[in-house]
């Protein structure tokens, strides 16, 4: 497993697979996310990770301390200082992040992105005007495992795309359906007006 020295202590992400092996209980949603999501739309390795992300909606959120039982849980306060989450506090916005490991000498292991719901509807954190109904957030892979539909992480890569979130962009590219398409260039059209991956969606 490789080891990645962040800022804050050593990342040894889990997989996709232990991931949804420790969460499997939660009685709530989530969907592995990030460079992750975009491995498991397209079913294959695309390139290495220093993390793995999961989104859960905001009301969920202390469902995650039943599932990872003991472990450390660190809130990301803007504009990205980690403090001690205890569960008896409820985070609001605009903490999106919570990073979690098994114990203060060990590696981080998992980041929880928290996303908004109003309505029935997911809420995009970045744009509340981007929406989509809860039955349209998420695929299943092959193994079972949920992870964010990929337009829509996409989307959150879309800000200012980095080198590794082009490479995500262009593998997932070809497993787009027409629909999802024209949501993230709906998507992308309304938060940015213009954006460099449209001309491309468009093919």
């Amino acid at each position: 497993m490789r080891t990645i020295v962040a800022p804050y202590g050593r990342w040894e992400p889990a997989t996709p697979a232990q991931v949804a092996s420790l969460l499997s209980a939660m009685p709530c949603p989530w969907w592995v996310a990030g460079g992750f999501a975009i491995e498991l739309a397209v079913g294959h390795h695309i390139r290495d990770h220093g993390d793995v992300a999961v989104v859960m909606l905001r009301p969920d959120q202390h469902h995650l301390c039943g599932a990872l039982r003991g472990w450390e849980y660190w809130a990301a306060d803007p504009p990205g200082v980690l403090r001690p989450w205890e569960p008896t506090e409820s985070l609001a916005g605009p903490v999106h992040d919570i990073w979690c490991r098994p114990g203060p000498d060990e590696p981080w292991r998992i980041q929880v992105i928290l996303d908004e719901t109003s309505n029935g509807q997911w809420v995009s954190q970045r744009d509340p005007g981007i929406r989509r109904a809860m039955a349209e957030i998420g695929k299943i892979s092959s193994d079972g495992i949920p992870y964010l539909a990929p337009e829509i992480q996409l989307f959150y890569k879309a800000k200012q795309p980095r080198p590794k979130d082009q490479i995500d962009f262009l593998a997932v590219l070809p497993h787009l359906a027409t629909s999802q398409r024209r949501w993230l260039s709906e998507a992308l059209t309304h938060s940015f007006g213009t954006h460099p991956w449209l001309d491309q969606l468009a093919c």
